[in-house]
């Protein structure tokens, strides 16, 4: 599954592909997971890097599944004692069998309990949890900053409970992974954290936490130099789910199965305009369909959206992200350039149907 975006070292890669017998790539939180802070000697100014490993492992799981075509492994994250994981969609999709391998090297047999393409997350239960299972802390992926230090934990090339470390490399970065459909039904559009920290083929689903031990992201993909196989490893360009967005997904498919996203209706390219003297890049607005959250809000075709709320947006791609990352009914601000300066429209998102 190639991914392709705004990054122009050859795209971006969804890194657990379904491997066939002949290795050849075939391509392809519910309310305990907000317990308190992980137990450590760390501190966000001096890491204690041993301490949030120890913490963290034991809510880090291998994942293995079996399917049609083959066989892939990625990374979990434990969401509560009643045996549910979250990981990647792309990690399960197609899967016939799943099983699920703990820290301490205990293997149990899971069930999928709901997918969600569009976001490339999923949840799997295990079908007889352990009654010591331990939930990870999940932290506020909005005050994440670009410098601070962080963890990925997850099984790169099957090598479970792997370590690695680096920063944060930017915030809402806008990451389109394009899948397997031809019309770009199954595209996946994320707001994403990005991160030096090494992340290969198998850390897919795992957690990248910060120095308390909270997880701020869910590992999804990574950026590749062009070459003549589809995937390679890690060139220091990684990028997670805001753990956000991780929760509002898995509560939805723990509930229910499938989740809502919010949806504004409107049609967008990448464009600019100017403001006050300077050129600002951000999502044009093509069409804004009568009735939607974007018609009600009063954008037209013709504006250009440079922000919402605090979350700066300089295409259409990121626009999109940032609008699959919010909840269906929250109100946000919309910071467009129109007729040569900025303007705050108040919008109210739907459920997209």
């Amino acid at each position: 599954m190639l991914l392709s975006s705004g990054v122009t070292l050859g795209g971006v890669v969804a890194y657990d592909q379904l491997l066939g017998s002949d290795g050849a790539s075939t391509a392809a939180t519910s309310s305990s997971s907000t317990q308190g802070p992980v137990s450590t000697a760390s501190s966000t100014s001096d890491p204690d890097w041993s301490a949030v490993a120890a913490a963290v492992t034991p809510s880090t799981v291998e994942i293995q599944v079996a399917a049609q075509g083959g066989t892939s492994t990625g990374t979990g994250v434990v969401l509560d004692t009643k045996g549910n994981i979250l990981t990647n969609n792309h990690v399960v999709d197609g899967g016939q069998q799943v099983q699920v391998t703990l820290s301490d090297g205990s293997v149990y047999a899971a069930s999928i309990v709901g997918t969600d393409a569009s976001t490339d997350l999923a949840v799997l239960r295990l079908d007889d949890p352990p009654s010591d299972l331990q939930p990870a802390t999940f932290g506020d992926s909005s005050s994440v900053a670009v410098g601070q230090d962080v963890m990925a934990i997850g099984t790169p090339l099957g090598l479970q409970n792997t370590v690695t470390t680096g920063i944060v490399s930017a915030t809402a970065r806008p990451v389109t992974t394009t899948g397997q459909q031809p019309d770009g039904s199954d595209s996946t559009y994320t707001s994403a954290i990005q991160t030096d920290a090494s992340i290969n083929p198998g850390n897919s689903g795992g957690p990248l936490v910060d120095a308390t031990g909270a997880v701020i992201g869910i590992n999804s993909s990574i950026a590749g130099v062009a070459s003549g196989q589809e995937t390679s490893g890690s060139i220091g360009l990684g990028f997670a789910i805001p753990a956000s967005t991780a929760k509002l997904i898995a509560d939805q498919l723990i509930d229910g199965g499938t989740a809502q996203h919010a949806y504004l209706g409107v049609t967008t390219t990448d464009g600019s305009a100017e403001a006050s003297g300077t050129t600002r890049t951000g999502a044009e607005v093509v069409s804004a369909e009568d009735g939607t959250p974007a018609s009600k809000a009063g954008l037209r075709k013709g504006d250009v959206v440079v922000a919402v709320d605090d979350t700066p947006v300089d295409g259409a791609a990121a626009l999109t992200g940032v609008v699959r990352g919010l909840a269906v009914d929250s109100e946000h601000t919309l910071t467009v350039v129109r007729d040569g300066s900025e303007q705050q429209l108040t919008v109210t998102l739907t459920a997209a149907s």
